[in-house]
């Protein structure tokens, strides 16, 4: 029984993610996507604290890696961020 319902929460979080996402209007995306480089940041914070942690060694590593990858996510999610945002800035305004 337990395995229906965690089925059935999974394909209502994606039906539900698809159709919040796809009414969302395309000026809302960059706002959207800072708050979600917010989000990879607690992530960040999550995986040094999992890297520090000095339980086991493969611990230690998976946290190693985890903030390599966390890491990755917040600095590219940055970058098109400011990307998106150069889109609305105006052809002759210095950056």
């Amino acid at each position: 029984m337990e395995i229906v319902f965690l089925a059935f929460i999974l394909m209502l979080s994606i039906f539900l993610g698809f159709e919040l996402i796809n009414k969302v209007p395309a000026t809302l995306h960059t706002p959207l996507m800072s708050g979600s480089n917010a989000i990879s940041g607690i992530t960040l914070v999550g995986a040094l604290t999992s890297a520090g942690a000095e339980h086991a060694v493969l611990s230690t590593i998976l946290g190693t890696i985890a903030v390599a990858m966390a890491t990755i996510n917040v600095i590219g999610g940055y970058m098109v961020t400011d990307r998106m945002l150069a889109m609305f800035k105006k052809k002759g305004s210095a950056k």
